[in-house]
């Protein structure tokens, strides 16, 4: 029988986290340490926009090097995982009974916001993983509905990873960050953090409104939602722990959480 698994919400940061030391990815590799097997891993990665929720339905999707600029020993790593066509079938089955108009994408392969941590949590790649796209143009609550739809998967030993980041606002990184430019970025933080160590979803749900400089720290939401997708799953009021914090150059959250 399976066993049912938490989820994750991983700000999954810049793709050398692959290959250079990172603390970040030390701590998923130890919490996917913990857990039994999965049958397979659904990954909801900033990284995929679509108009439609889509899931991933190759049986070995290909590593897509979505970047550029970084060395070129990013650009020879494989993650060479399979697909889980079942449970993408599954899950489509799910969200349609929730009503929602979703898809599967065949072709598809991999992002970095998926085999990145995939990389370290299980490094031999010999759990099968798929993709669920976000929705740019919708809002936390319909991604909230989406992770609740998907929740009963956690039942079939799936393992639920939203993989996006805590704050994102990319021009402030590159340029590094001082005095109050790194302040902002802890005070949306912690907002965030008190909310989810609480269970207080309905707070989050007007995230844009009520966060301290949430424009400056999402100037766009992509990498946000995938958040909501993993306090869906979690269930009503669930209360999460934070199993990882830090900040590159004073803007970038590394935050990384875990419900049960």
């Amino acid at each position: 029988m399976a066993s049912r698994l938490p989820v994750f919400f991983l700000s999954h940061g810049s793709p050398m986290h692959a290959v250079e030391p990172s603390a970040a990815a030390t701590a998923w590799a130890v919490e996917a340490a913990q857990l039994p097997v999965p049958a397979a891993v659904l990954m909801v990665s900033a990284h995929w926009e679509s108009n439609l929720p889509l899931l991933g339905g190759a049986a070995a999707p290909e590593t897509i090097h979505d970047f550029g600029g970084f060395p070129a020993e990013l650009y020879r790593l494989r993650y060479p995982a399979a697909g889980a066509p079942e449970i993408a079938r599954q899950a489509l089955a799910l969200l349609r009974e929730a009503g929602f108009p979703a898809g599967i994408e065949g072709c598809r392969g991999l992002d970095h916001g998926a085999w990145v941590p995939m990389m370290k949590m299980y490094p031999q790649a010999d759990v099968p993983v798929l993709q669920l796209s976000v929705q740019p143009g919708l809002d936390a609550a319909h991604h909230l509905a989406l992770g609740a739809a998907l929740a009963p998967l956690r039942e079939q030993g799936v393992l639920i990873v939203g993989s996006g980041h805590m704050t994102h606002n990319l021009r402030d990184w590159f340029h590094g960050a001082s005095g109050g430019a790194g302040a902002y970025a802890r005070e949306f933080r912690d907002w965030v953090a008190t909310r989810l160590a609480s269970g207080d979803s309905r707070s989050l749900l007007e995230w844009a409104y009520k966060a301290p400089h949430a424009q400056r720290a999402h100037p766009t939401p992509d990498h946000f939602l995938p958040l909501f997708v993993a306090l869906g799953a979690a269930g009503e009021g669930a209360q999460g722990k934070c199993f990882h914090e830090a900040f590159e150059r004073g803007t970038l959250a590394m935050d990384a959480w875990r419900w049960d």
